[in-house]
């Protein structure tokens, strides 16, 4: 069972929310917020598996509130939600600790399946997210990779964890986790979400080559 705490300052958003990830058998929602404050003190004693924030909130916003979270509890999996994707606030997420990005008007699949996804430690980011960090930090040359170090991209972008890369490929989590590195470096990001992120706006996925070697 996923264990969601949303936090959301608008009620008829949570209320809808919290309808939709009733509607799966394997998410439970067990607390909802409606300022930064409070969803602090409920992460503190429920310690959910997910957390679903709004970024834009009175008071604490959501940004502010996944900071001081994460501070607290680096293994909180923090998914913001947002209505916009304003390339400066998606960074700002980023660089707190949000572990992806879901945008308010997707269809309900999409973000069911993105909390799935982040309960098993992957990003989900919608595409409209990748590109405003793609476009606050695009370079003039593109970085270059390996047909090896595109497919473990890919298979990031795809929401995958180490150890099942690893078995996909047929390599040692080691030689994935030096496969990352390297990819990182090119991409000049720091983390798996944000080279999601790039994944995404740059169509490599499922188009990704299969290589064995």
């Amino acid at each position: 069972m996923i264990r969601v705490l949303l936090v959301d300052d608008h009620v008829m958003i949570r209320s809808g929310l919290e309808r939709l990830l009733d509607q799966d058998p394997l998410i439970e929602v067990v607390a909802v917020a409606d300022r930064g404050v409070s969803a602090l003190a409920l992460d503190t004693e429920l310690r959910p598996d997910v957390v679903v924030m709004d970024i834009s909130m009175p008071e604490m916003d959501g940004i502010e509130t996944t900071r001081r979270l994460v501070a607290d509890r680096p293994e909180a999996c923090v998914v913001m939600l947002t209505a916009h994707t304003d390339r400066e606030r998606v960074l700002d997420a980023v660089d707190a600790g949000a572990l992806g990005f879901l945008v308010k008007d997707a269809d309900p699949e999409a973000l069911i399946a993105g909390i799935h996804a982040a309960a098993n430690g992957d990003a989900p980011v919608d595409p409209r997210a990748a590109r405003a960090v793609i476009d606050a930090r695009a370079r003039p040359a593109g970085p270059v990779l390996t047909e090896r170090e595109t497919e473990v991209l890919a298979l990031v972008a795809e929401g995958q964890a180490n150890k099942a890369i690893a078995r996909r490929l047929m390599i040692s989590e080691k030689t994935v986790k030096a496969h990352l590195t390297r990819v990182f470096a090119a991409l000049g990001v720091t983390d798996r979400t944000q080279a999601a992120l790039w994944a995404a706006a740059h169509g490599i996925g499922d188009s990704a080559p299969r290589v064995r070697s």
